[in-house]
């Protein structure tokens, strides 16, 4: 059996907008608005938004007695102005699983109300070693040591207000894409790295004159970074829910950066065994290399569609990704590979 083949150049030039799109969970609007420009030349796939401002995409092709039912989430890592501080400078609330030390150094796109994004740099506030000396390593990296210095005059907390930063603006750390020798280092991998799997699957089916075997929903969620993305976006006529998220890898993991993972288990219990067989098999008799794993300190859009209620079968795959909600890597293998265990999913006959 074959599959048809990606264009890989195009899976990284998408991949490289949608990574270079900011999109902290709650600020998401232009990375959904850039996925469905993308795609506008395919006519096949109705578009919409959801209430919650997810995009959920639509392809009425195939049998439609057992939809299929397709997630990955656009939303990131990011964080909101807690406060302004006395000295302009301005303490942050993060959004999502944010380790301080992991941003440090790193600059950031401040979005005020109404008027174009200022820039600035998250340090701790003690960053000068000429000044404050061993303080600045021993110093802990926690919400009350960490603050934006913005690249604007501003030197109180008057000043920094007239340049019209106000409490709860957004702030999205940079993602700092480079790709070299099929490596993909970047932020917010997880998982813009899983929609662009989905998207460049779509696309590539079409183009090759194949249709699902299901009609297939594709929702793009932006709320999973903070548990409840997938909780109620997924069409009720959905018979099963593929989540396609990044595959964590490191110490007592199976993971690693060049294949696609199969989840089997994570912090929230197992996901259906089944369903998670029938993609291994999937995966064989098609030549798609992969590897099993659990993760025990990972939840997923299908976690909180269960928990919300949801009552079909769910299972995880997705590529290898290195450093996890740090600086993050990836290899074009692992997303070839995802890929191309969407398409066999989509194209397979068997559901439930």
């Amino acid at each position: 059996m074959h599959l048809p083949t990606i264009d890989q150049e195009e899976l990284l030039d998408f991949l490289r907008g949608l990574l270079d799109t900011p999109s902290p969970t709650g600020y998401t609007h232009e990375a959904i608005q850039y996925i469905q420009k993308s795609l506008a030349e395919f006519p096949e796939f109705h578009t919409c938004l959801t209430p919650k401002g997810a995009l959920l995409i639509t392809w009425n092709a195939g049998k439609a007695d057992a939809p299929r039912a397709l997630t990955a989430h656009v939303d990131t890592l990011g964080a909101m102005v807690k406060e302004i501080k006395s000295d302009g400078r301005l303490r942050l609330s993060r959004v999502g699983g944010m380790p301080w030390n992991s941003v440090e150094a790193e600059g950031c796109t401040i979005f005020r109300r109404g008027q174009p994004p200022l820039r600035g740099s998250i340090l701790p506030v003690k960053a000068s070693v000429h000044v404050y000396g061993k303080e600045v390593t021993e110093l802990k990296r926690d919400d009350e040591n960490m603050e934006v210095r913005i690249d604007a005059p501003t030197g109180s907390k008057a000043e920094t207000q007239s340049l019209g930063i106000a409490v709860g603006d957004f702030v999205a750390i940079d993602a700092r894409v480079e790709m070299h020798h099929g490596f993909i280092r970047s932020r917010h991998l997880d998982d813009k790295a899983g929609v662009a799997c989905i998207l460049i699957a779509l696309k590539t089916l079409w183009r090759a004159g194949l249709a699902p075997f299901q009609k297939t929903y594709a929702l793009i969620s932006n709320y999973e970074e903070v548990g409840h993305g997938g909780s109620g976006d997924i069409p009720g006529e959905a018979k099963e829910l593929l989540v396609v998220d990044m595959a964590a890898i490191g110490e007592g993991q199976n993971s690693d950066e060049y294949h696609a993972s199969l989840c089997l288990k994570d912090s929230s219990g197992p996901y259906h065994y089944e369903f998670s067989q029938r993609l291994r098999n999937l995966a064989e008799a098609y030549g798609i290399p992969y590897r099993t794993d659990i993760y025990p300190s990972y939840t997923s859009d299908g976690s909180a569609y269960w928990r919300a209620g949801g009552a079909v079968p769910v299972a995880l795959i997705g590529p290898g990704v290195d450093a996890s909600h740090h600086y993050e890597r990836t290899h074009v293998d692992a997303l070839i590979s995802t890929t191309q265990w969407i398409m066999a999913y989509l194209l397979s006959e068997k559901t439930g």
